[in-house]
């Protein structure tokens, strides 16, 4: 069987570091930090749980946090738990190899591979043709803050899912029938479902290597050379835009040699088949959150005001009202009134991209309200029940347009979509060393 170098499929082998033997992982796994931004009693809960057991909630920083006031002292224990957990024997180092993840949350269940993808073969930096290729539109200022948590971090632990289009579902799948190691079996935390982690060492998987060439070859045939979309962002693509960063930023400092095999040149991450019956894309809602004492309605007069301004025509109508043929409809909720927008003649493909528009105009530009991206419903209509917020319902997108949208016209609207409710998220387990 023949082999090939993994760097073709932008991808790499590897050593991962895992929780010892007996540890409790149902405390260990926690939720990627990207979630639950706007609820603090989530993370109060986890901490609950958590206590003074080992946990990844003690190598990671919930974004709830950042730029907040203790921010500078939450990064140094973050720092010291890493420093703790790679001298004090809690974290262990395992060969080369990938682990085979089955997840059930939600009634669904979906497999992924925890494998490193190569940051070479990524550029996140708009009009790219890279072979993984970013999803949604990178927002630069969001890079650096998580960058003072990377910086010079010795580990890292990804939440960062790629897709893959597999429709033969040829490469992840078959790995059930390879030799393999169960390593955790566990139910996860605040509701995550449940988990179980399968090791492959790198020798099991040259049939991999087959599958990830014949996929190649036909994606070279759908997409043209040197345009070919082989790893597509799922979730996390400013975890991952982080880690190319500080990627470019190590380079500097390095001969061509030490290029060639420095840890940080690699991210690890899980990638999934998009074509996983486990897999769903769920749509990220917005919630405003005024400035200066203005209510939820000013809010939502003022998105109507710029709507209008950017396309045919915009209006209020009721939740139940007909709309014209092509027209968007965007439900809205307050504390004191519901309805939906009605955008006649939009200037964008996706409703997200309409909204999305108007209200970076209104955060970045104006200034006059802050942002959250929010998976549920549930937590929608809490927040937007509050005085002076404002929430806005967006439709689900077709998962299968995933790839070829992106091929042709390049990054999706930031928050497009989510892959799965907040509940869903990829939990932290596996970790790798990034420093040399």
């Amino acid at each position: 069987m023949a082999t090939y170098d993994w760097s073709k499929f932008g991808l790499h082998i590897p050593e991962m570091m895992l929780p010892k033997e007996g540890t409790d992982y149902f405390k260990w796994a926690v939720v990627a930090c990207d979630q639950y931004t706007s609820e603090p009693e989530y993370w109060d809960k986890v901490e609950e749980i958590v206590g003074d057991s080992p946990s990844a909630l003690r190598l990671m920083l919930p974004e709830l946090y950042l730029d907040g006031p203790d921010e500078a002292d939450r990064i140094k224990a973050v720092r010291a738990a890493m420093d703790k957990y790679l001298a004090d024997g809690t974290l262990r180092k395992m060969e080369p190899g990938c682990m085979l993840i089955k997840r059930t949350a939600e009634g669904r269940t979906r497999m992924g591979l925890v494998i490193a993808t190569d940051l070479e073969a990524y550029d996140f930096n708009k009009g790219s043709t890279s072979l993984t290729r970013a999803t949604e539109g990178t927002v630069v200022e969001r890079i650096p803050p998580r960058l003072r948590i990377r910086g010079d971090a010795p580990i890292e632990m990804p939440h960062i899912i790629i897709l893959i289009d597999d429709p033969g579902k040829t490469v992840i799948e078959p790995l059930v029938n390879q030799p393999r190691e169960v390593i955790y079996d566990t139910d996860l935390m605040m509701d995550g479902g449940h988990i179980t982690g399968s090791f492959i060492k790198e020798e099991n998987l040259a049939g991999m290597q087959e599958a990830l060439s014949a996929l190649y070859d036909e994606a070279e045939k759908k997409y043209g050379a040197g345009n070919v979309i082989f790893q597509a962002m799922g979730d996390g693509n400013h975890s991952l835009a982080t880690a190319k960063t500080a990627w470019e930023n190590i380079k500097k400092t390095l001969t061509p040699e030490e290029i060639e095999n420095h840890p940080a040149r690699y991210a690890l991450c899980e990638i999934e088949n998009i074509h996983d019956e486990g897999i769903v894309f769920e749509p990220i809602h917005r919630v405003i959150f005024a400035k200066e004492g203005q209510s939820g309605m000013d809010m939502v007069n003022k998105v109507v005001s710029l709507l209008n301004e950017s396309n045919g025509k915009a209006y209020l109508a009721d939740a139940d009202a007909e709309v014209p043929a092509g027209a968007f409809q965007i439900p809205y909720l307050t504390g004191a009134q519901r309805g939906k927008i009605v955008v006649e003649e939009p200037s964008n493909k996706l409703e997200v991209g309409c909204l999305q528009h108007v209200l970076d105009i209104m955060v970045k530009e104006n200034k006059e309200c802050d942002i959250d991206y929010i998976h549920g419903t549930d937590a929608v209509e809490k927040l937007s029940a509050r005085d002076g917020n404002a929430g806005f319902m967006l439709p689900a997108m077709d998962k299968f347009m995933l790839f070829p949208a992106v091929a042709a016209d390049g990054a999706l609207p930031r928050k497009t979509f989510s892959m799965g409710e907040a509940n869903e998220k990829r939990y932290y387990i596996e970790t790798r060393y990034i420093a040399k």
